[in-house]
């Protein structure tokens, strides 16, 4: 399964962006996908995650009530809409998606290649 990160930009202090994340492959269904960010120096953490089925997230404190995950099951995307954003918001984000492979037969975790989020103060 290949996961390919898009929407990143350079933003303001105070403005928004929404992220995507398309997977494709062949058959494959996916549990759960996470969103991870990580700043210059830093270790990779995640901000927030969704179970596909359910539509259940969860956020980190350094988010809730900024950052919205949500699913398009029908498009295989998830996206990160991200508001009130701020400059340690700054980073490398990162979607990761957990699942099994049909035509495999087995369990996958995959990463897309990340895409680049930049807050000016």
């Amino acid at each position: 399964v290949q996961l390919q990160a898009s929407g990143g930009g350079l933003v303001q202090t105070g403005g928004s962006l929404t992220l995507s994340c398309v997977a494709s492959g062949s058959t494959f269904n996916i549990y759960t996908v996470g969103w991870h960010h990580q700043a210059q120096g830093k270790e990779r953490g995640v901000v927030a995650d969704i179970e596909l089925g359910s539509g259940h997230t969860n956020y980190a404190d350094s988010v809730k009530g900024r950052f919205t995950i949500s699913r398009d099951n029908a498009k295989n995307t998830v996206y990160l809409k991200m508001n009130s954003l701020k400059p340690e918001d700054t980073g490398v984000y990162y979607c990761n998606a957990g699942g099994y492979s049909i035509s495999s037969r087995s369990a996958f975790n995959s990463w897309g290649q990340g895409t680049l989020v930049t807050v000016s103060s």
